[in-house]
């Protein structure tokens, strides 16, 4: 399903996945590189719920999560200034929030919908998938690797729904990584 392209932002790309599949070293690479990176705004969360003994978890309150996590990546896309034509990347983006509701079988929402609609990114979304040999938990990721499969499969079927071209980063160095990805983006 394609959706009005007339709020498209041509320069926002995501880089996106399940959990442990590399996004941040990634990110930390291309911000290394010079370019603009966005941080994923699930893990702050985590961080500040479980500083201040807070319930909206993934583990706990899910529901209450996925709102503060809807929240936050709006509040992230409209505090992005576009200041030229460079690229920015974001670590995860809206739909990734669309994605998680699917995935705890609670209601994607006309709110959703909207944001979804309206807040686009580039076209070509990457996306990173499952790799057993580098995936690991920590107190912020407590997904089993059968979730982590689950959810990029997810995120394929999310973000293919709403239009976008997902692109499946390769599994290898985070240099050859980082070349895949700015190839498809000149």
């Amino acid at each position: 399903m394609r959706f009005l392209e007339k709020y498209l932002n041509e320069n926002f790309f995501v880089i996106t996945g399940g959990p442990g599949v590399g996004k941040t070293t990634l990110l930390d690479e291309l911000n290394r590189k010079g370019f603009c990176c966005v941080p994923e705004v699930a893990r702050e969360i985590i961080k500040e719920q479980m500083s201040s003994k807070g319930d909206a978890l993934p583990w706990g309150n899910k529901r209450l999560y996925m709102q503060l996590m809807l929240e936050r990546s709006v509040e992230s896309y409209q505090e992005t200034v576009k200041t030229d034509t460079s690229p920015i990347f974001f670590d995860r983006g809206i739909l990734d929030t669309l994605c998680y509701a699917k995935l705890i079988e609670a209601e994607v929402t006309k709110e959703m919908e909207h944001y979804a609609r309206k807040f686009r990114y580039n076209f070509k979304v990457f996306l990173l998938p499952p790799w057993k040999a580098i995936y690991q938990t920590d107190t912020e990721r407590k997904q089993s690797w059968e979730e982590a499969v689950a959810t990029y499969e997810m995120m394929v079927e999310t973000y293919e729904y709403y239009g976008y071209n997902v692109i499946e980063v390769p599994k290898s160095s985070v240099e050859e990584r980082v070349e895949f990805i700015l190839k498809h983006i000149s």
